[in-house]
């Protein structure tokens, strides 16, 4: 196979020979792979059908199609960016989330399984549990939409709060909303943590807020560090900068009985469990495990 890079021009697809689908995307899935990416074969899939304006299973369909030079060309360039550590969910706008897509634009994290697991427990508890059937919801720091969007979604009758304190990122979930038709459902209001809820009475409060504690900044992938907000992720010297005034506010803002729902960093289970066992208005606190087995929500009653 003809190298799509190589020395000293770096990456060039306008060869003689023709560059099928097929072709484009084993080369770059193995080239992503060598270079350390993460989902390799998915990250050349999404690039390639955004380039060619398909749905990613078309690819499959008409796998001999040669691509045109103009369609090389925008191809190439996002497999350059894509190596420079740029997220492949910014290249192509958009990420999925629990069997949706959702627009994404660099003023919002990109959505994770991780946080899935939040919005799984919250369906689940709503559905099994007697006095919350039609819960009133918080998303606290919402970004994309994408637990606020998943929670109207397919819980029914649910009412949800999104709050965020970018005005940006207010906007890109307020078109995710529309766009999955629950917009009639979920109210958006800026400002800071739990200030846009005062007087709210909540069955379920839930966040993913800021949470990687300062010793682990360093270690985070540079797809991540160099690009996402820094805003949305970095929760001060022990990640628990947010998670500390979410875990002493949630009670007055909960019903009775009431759910406290927050994404954490695993490294500070132990320490998020303290503080939800030292608030008196909190009980059966517990940390679940999400996709990768790692302590990662935790869940606390208000009874």
């Amino acid at each position: 196979m003809v190298p799509l890079w190589g020395p000293p021009c770096g990456y060039h697809l306008a060869m003689p020979e023709t560059w099928t689908t097929r072709r484009l995307l084993q080369w770059t899935a193995q080239h992503f792979e060598r270079k350390g990416l993460d989902a390799p074969r998915l990250s050349a899939e999404m690039l390639l059908a955004h380039v060619l304006s398909v749905a990613r299973l078309k690819l499959y369909m008409d796998p001999d199609r040669p691509a045109s030079e103009l369609e090389r060309a925008a191809f190439r360039d996002l497999v350059e960016r894509a190596l420079s550590h740029e997220p492949v969910d910014y290249l192509v706008g958009q990420a999925p989330f629990f069997s949706m897509m959702l627009r994404v634009t660099p003023a919002v994290l990109i959505p994770r399984p991780s946080t899935e697991t939040a919005v799984e427990h919250v369906i689940q508890h709503a559905r099994r549990t007697p006095g919350f059937a039609r819960p009133v919801i918080a998303d606290v720091g919402t970004g994309s939409g994408a637990i606020a969007i998943a929670l109207a979604k397919h819980i029914d009758g649910a009412q949800v709060i999104a709050t965020d304190i970018s005005a940006d990122a207010l906007d890109v979930a307020k078109h995710n909303a529309a766009a999955h038709q629950v917009e009639d459902r979920i109210t958006f209001r800026a400002g800071d943590l739990l200030e846009p809820l005062k007087g709210e009475r909540l069955h379920y409060l839930v966040s993913n807020p800021p949470y990687i504690p300062d010793d682990e900044w360093d270690a985070v992938a540079p797809n991540v560090r160099d690009h996402e907000p820094t805003a949305a992720l970095r929760g001060g010297a022990d990640g628990l900068d947010y998670v500390r005034p979410l875990i002493d506010g949630a009670p007055a803002l909960l019903q009775d009985p009431g759910q406290l729902v927050l994404e954490i960093a695993a490294s500070r289970k132990a320490d998020v469990l303290r503080l939800a066992g030292e608030n008196p208005s909190l009980t059966n606190a517990h940390v679940l495990a999400d996709h990768e087995a790692l302590p990662r929500i935790l869940v606390a009653d208000h009874l």
